[in-house]
């Protein structure tokens, strides 16, 4: 009963929002000025925010990606005089093939230890003469790897080797990946508040061009409510309409982004996967609510300073 009737009233109550009333939004000029500028702002502002909301989903997922990999493997170095080689690398291989949480130890052939040096030394560099050492890829089980027992273990048994869980590389990327998420993020709530002051502005420059038609609503009975609501009605109309062109420009854009730079690029994943494709679809939402308050804290400042 009583929640069917709240219901129905809040749904007439968007219904009068969106059709409006004609007497009270003569006060409010359909073109002109403040309608473009309304419409440009909210969708610049929507267009910058899908690449800031991007950039923060795929900042936050490159994290998760980066994490999740080191945290499953690790590295062992073996440094041996070139006739001692070949034993502690089975020595070692012995060692991470009976420590508890070892699921997979495996010798890097010298193809793919060429091609680890090549960002550095490029393809031609003779790589034979110099004194590399050996790499050892460890794939850990779900059970976890004890570090610092292993590291114990191989500084007994195999002298020169030297175990790398990651650790010194995973938090750097971490946080860096972290501080990029945030930086979205705060940039979406800047672009936001930005949309928020040229729809201030827009909003008074109205008010102030039609004082003389809200004088005459006034003697005629209209209260400042009334009035109020015809601006706030078509101006945050006028940023929803804008918000979603830019959204829908700004989604287009991500789609034609050229890739680059490897799967460990954020470019190579810059933009939205699966059911996070949704997320642009608030931006247009978010302009209105920032447009509709925007609007009525300008309309009644400024029907204040009329009287």
């Amino acid at each position: 009963g009583r929640s069917l009737m709240r219901n129905v009233i809040n749904i007439n109550k968007i219904t009068d929002f969106i059709i409006g009333d004609a007497q009270a939004e003569r006060a409010v000029p359909p073109t002109g000025f403040t309608a473009r500028l309304t419409l440009f702002a909210a969708a610049v502002m929507a267009f910058l925010a899908v690449f800031a909301l991007a950039l923060s989903v795929s900042a936050g997922r490159l994290s998760e990606r980066w994490a999740s990999e080191l945290a499953q493997s690790a590295t062992v170095r073996i440094s041996a005089p070139q006739g001692q080689m070949q034993a502690s690398n089975e020595a070692a291989l012995e060692v991470l093939q009976t420590t508890p949480g070892v699921a997979i130890a495996r010798l890097l052939s010298d193809a793919e230890q060429r091609k680890l040096l090549e960002p550095w030394f490029g393809p031609d560099m003779p790589l034979e003469a110099l004194p590399i050492p050996q790499l050892i890829e460890i794939i850990e089980s779900s059970e976890g790897l004890d570090a610092e027992a292993l590291r114990l273990r191989l500084l007994g048994e195999v002298p020169g080797a030297v175990l790398d869980d990651h650790a010194r590389w995973r938090a750097p990327l971490a946080a860096a990946a972290g501080r990029l998420s945030f930086l979205g993020w705060f940039s979406i709530i800047l672009i936001f508040a930005v949309m928020g002051a040229m729809i201030t502005l827009a909003a008074n420059a109205a008010l102030a061009a039609n004082a003389k038609v809200i004088t005459v609503m006034r003697l005629v009975g209209a209260k400042d409510g009334y009035i109020a609501s015809a601006f706030v009605r078509r101006f945050t109309l006028r940023s929803l309409t804008g918000a979603a062109l830019g959204m829908v420009l700004g989604v287009i854009a991500l789609l034609i982004l050229p890739t680059g730079g490897g799967d460990e690029s954020i470019l190579s994943g810059l933009g939205f996967r699966g059911a996070s494709w949704l997320w642009p679809l608030v931006i247009p939402l978010l302009a209105g609510l920032v447009a509709f308050g925007a609007t009525q804290a300008a309309a009644r400042r400024t029907l204040k300073e009329l009287r």
